[in-house]
């Protein structure tokens, strides 16, 4: 999926791999995590595959930027992909794998684990507020500002299931707690 991300980056305009690693720590990391080493190879793997194309600009004093364009059969790829009807609802969720088999630990252990979920949830809710300025910055350079309207969707789903993890921590607190005073 990461390069399916990339070439919805380069499908708004050409970028260098720096500048598609910023917009994901300010805007995309909110939902996938991509490490700098991840965006690098996957724009070899689009390069190779022809989605994407690289031009070399000579710097004085600096390293020579690569600057990456979306091809045609990049743009059908990422069109293609978009056109997928059925939504992916496979997932792969860290926190309920490690819940499932925290009846290994021990109740105050658990307690202070979903406490600390919470308090997590809290800290990334409330640096999505930031997330609308990023919004604003980056739809200057769409040819269509009302593509950024699905930008704010994403944000609000974010904001969705934060809430979402939090209400549920606080219920497996409850729970804990309840069923410790038994």
């Amino acid at each position: 999926m990461l390069k399916h991300g990339i070439l919805g980056l380069l499908n708004y305009q050409n970028m260098t791999g720096y500048e598609i690693n910023t917009v994901f720590r300010d805007s995309l990391c909110y939902f996938w995590n991509a490490r700098t080493s991840q965006i690098y190879r996957e724009l070899q793997t689009l390069e190779q595959k022809e989605w994407v194309t690289k031009t070399c600009v000579p710097q004085q004093g600096k390293p020579d930027k690569n600057i990456f364009t979306i091809t045609k059969a990049g743009r059908e790829e990422l069109l293609r992909w978009l056109s997928e009807d059925s939504p992916d609802m496979a997932q792969r969720i860290p926190i309920l794998m490690k819940v499932f088999f925290m009846g290994e630990r021990n109740r105050e252990e658990n307690i202070r684990y979903f406490k600390n979920l919470k308090a997590c949830c809290e800290l990334f809710l409330h640096s999505l507020e930031a997330v609308p300025k990023h919004i604003e910055d980056y739809s200057n350079y769409l040819d269509n500002r009302e593509k950024a309207q699905y930008w704010h969707m994403t944000v609000d789903y974010g904001r969705r299931n934060l809430r979402m993890h939090m209400e549920w921590a606080e219920s497996c607190i409850e729970k804990l707690e309840r069923d410790g005073e038994r």
